[in-house]
């Protein structure tokens, strides 16, 4: 079993930046691949993006995508999400979570969501 905590989250400027960072304990986080979502008030999840437990590979959200670079460093059991250009449509609360099976892009793939940090751009 993982338990990931995020962090990070806070109160930004349109165009600014915030670097988030989804801790682990337990299980390392070079075992799977983790995702970050976000969800918005009175919306459903969204995919942000996903890193792969090597991390060769990276996949992003439409929305986000050549605004967002997901990383992780195993070395410190961390995965990491650089969100420049923020906008205020990027206001959530974002989650990370453990990916298990199925999918990248859809919430029931995942386990052992963290509580979420909450993001803030305002105009």
């Amino acid at each position: 079993q993982v338990q990931l905590v995020e962090s990070g989250g806070g109160l930004v400027q349109a165009g600014g930046s915030l670097r988030l960072s989804c801790a682990a304990s337990g299980r390392t986080v070079s075992s799977y691949a983790t995702g970050w979502f976000r969800q918005a008030p009175g919306k459903e999840h969204e995919f942000v993006a996903v890193i792969s437990w090597s991390g060769g590979n990276t996949y992003y959200g439409d929305s986000v995508r050549g605004r967002f670079t997901i990383s992780r460093d195993n070395a410190k059991n961390t995965v990491y999400l650089q969100m420049n250009s923020l906008k205020p449509e990027d206001t959530a609360v974002y989650y990370c979570a453990a990916h298990h099976s199925g999918g990248y892009y859809t919430p029931i793939s995942y386990e052992s969501w963290g509580q979420g940090t909450q993001v803030t751009v305002s105009s």
